[in-house]
C-alpha cells in the first residue's frame, strides 16, 4: 500500500484512513457532511497526491497529444489548462485527464490515481508510432510529486497571503509557476473538482509537509479544515462532474457522457476514434448520462435500476449520494431515449421500492 507525504499528518488529525487506488488515503476527518459544507462556505484542503503526473516533451509532443486525446491541444497556450480524455480505440475512454502546456513542446498530464499504470502502458504503446523516447520525452513522474487541492470561496484569498504573485483573480483553468510559502517553482493551478472555486498546488515530495503547514497556519482566519475523499465525491457529484470507473469507463464514449465539449472535430486534428465519435455526434447515441434529484425520500447508489412509469427498465445509476447542500438524494444515470429532458420523471428501484426522481440540468446543485 502506497502512502503520500501527508499520511502521518492525516493520522495525527484522526482521519479515517482507507485503501484507495493502491494508496492509504483519508476518507473523512470530522464527517463528510461537515467537510462538504465547509468547502462550499469556507475552505477545505484535500490531499490528492495519489493522482498521476506524466511529462510529454520534444518536437513530437503536440502531434502525439493531438492523437491520444479528444480535446484540441493546439488551442493551448503557456499558462493554460485543458480537460480532456484518452479514447481507447473501441469507442470507450481509457481515462479523463488535465493537460497543461508548460512551454512549446513541453506538457504535463494529470491522470487518475487508479489508472496510472493503465494510462502509462497505453501512452507507451501509442508513443512508439511517434518515436517518443520513453524516459526522456515520455516520463512518469507520479511518485515524485505531491498535490493539495485547496477548495472553497475563500481559498484564493487565503493563498494570496503566501505569495507575492497575484493569484487571487486568476482565471479558471489557468496556472502559474511561482514561489509559494517559501518554496520555489510551485505549480499553482486554478482547477478543481468541487465547483466551489479554489486551486490545486503541486510540489516535490520533499516540500510537501512545509506546504501543508504553511497553508493551515495562514488559513486559520478563513475557517480552514482538511477534507477527505468522501466529501470530494459528494462535492463533485453535486456539480455533475464525471468520476472514472462510475460515470465514464472503457465502455462509455465522451458523446454519451455529455463530454462532447471536450471532443473537438477540427480538420487539423486526427485522434483515436475520431470517426466513430463524429458519427455519434451527427447521428445520435442510444444512451446519455443525465443528472437527477430524488422526489421521494431515498439515496441512490451505483448500479440501481432506473425504470419508467410502466416499470420498464430505461437505465442504470452510475453515481448517487445524499446531497449535503440540498438535503435530497441526487445522482447521475445513463438513460435511453427519450428520457433525457430536464423535468422528466423517472423511477429508481431502491431496496424493493420504486421511488420517484426528476431529471435536472447540470450542475445538480445550483448555489
Amino acid at each position: 500500500m502506497k502512502t503520500t507525504p501527508f499520511t502521518e499528518i492525516h493520522k495525527q488529525l484522526g482521519a479515517k484512513m482507507v485503501p484507495f487506488a493502491g494508496y492509504l488515503m483519508p476518507v473523512e476527518y470530522t464527517g463528510i457532511t461537515n467537510e462538504h459544507v465547509n468547502v462550499r462556505e469556507n475552505v477545505g484542503v484535500f490531499d490528492v497526491s495519489h493522482m498521476g503526473e506524466v511529462l510529454v516533451k520534444g518536437t513530437k509532443s503536440l502531434d502525439f497529444l493531438q492523437f491520444v486525446t479528444t480535446n484540441n491541444v493546439a488551442s493551448l497556450t503557456d499558462g493554460k489548462v485543458q480537460y480532456s480524455c484518452f479514447p481507447n480505440g473501441e469507442g470507450g475512454i481509457v481515462d479523463d485527464l488535465l493537460v497543461y502546456r508548460m512551454a512549446e513542446n513541453d506538457y504535463l498530464l494529470v491522470i487518475n490515481a487508479a489508472n496510472i499504470e493503465k494510462d502509462w502502458n497505453w501512452l507507451v504503446k501509442q508513443a512508439e508510432a511517434f518515436g517518443l523516447k520513453v524516459g526522456s520525452e515520455l516520463i512518469n513522474d507520479s511518485d515524485n510529486i505531491a498535490q493539495l487541492a485547496i477548495q472553497g470561496p475563500k481559498a484564493l484569498a487565503l493563498m494570496q497571503k503566501l505569495t507575492s504573485e497575484n493569484v487571487s483573480d486568476m482565471e479558471f483553468y489557468t496556472y502559474k509557476l511561482i514561489d509559494f510559502a517559501g518554496i520555489k517553482d510551485v505549480l499553482f493551478s486554478t482547477t478543481g473538482y468541487t465547483g466551489a472555486g479554489g486551486c490545486e498546488v503541486y510540489v516535490r515530495n520533499e516540500d510537501a509537509v512545509k506546504l501543508w503547514n504553511a497553508i493551515f497556519e495562514a488559513g486559520k482566519e478563513f475557517g480552514i479544515k482538511p477534507a477527505g475523499l468522501g466529501a470530494r465525491d459528494t462535492l463533485r457529484l453535486e456539480m455533475g462532474y464525471c468520476l472514472y470507473g462510475n460515470d465514464i469507463n472503457d465502455e462509455t464514449s465522451p458523446i454519451e457522457a455529455g463530454l462532447g465539449w471536450i471532443t473537438k472535430f477540427t480538420d487539423d486534428k486526427d485522434f483515436i476514434d475520431k470517426g466513430l465519435f463524429l458519427k455519434q455526434k451527427e447521428e445520435g447515441v442510444s444512451k446519455r448520462l443525465k443528472g437527477f434529484v430524488m422526489i421521494d425520500r431515498g439515496i441512490p447508489r451505483q448500479h440501481y435500476e432506473v425504470v419508467n412509469e410502466n416499470d420498464e427498465k430505461i437505465g442504470e445509476v452510475t453515481s448517487g449520494t445524499m446531497s449535503p447542500m440540498m438535503k435530497k438524494g441526487i445522482g447521475m444515470a445513463y438513460l435511453i431515449k427519450p428520457y433525457w429532458k430536464p423535468g422528466t420523471t423517472i423511477f429508481l428501484k431502491i431496496r424493493n421500492k420504486t421511488l420517484k426522481a426528476e431529471l435536472v440540468k447540470l450542475p445538480i446543485y445550483k448555489a
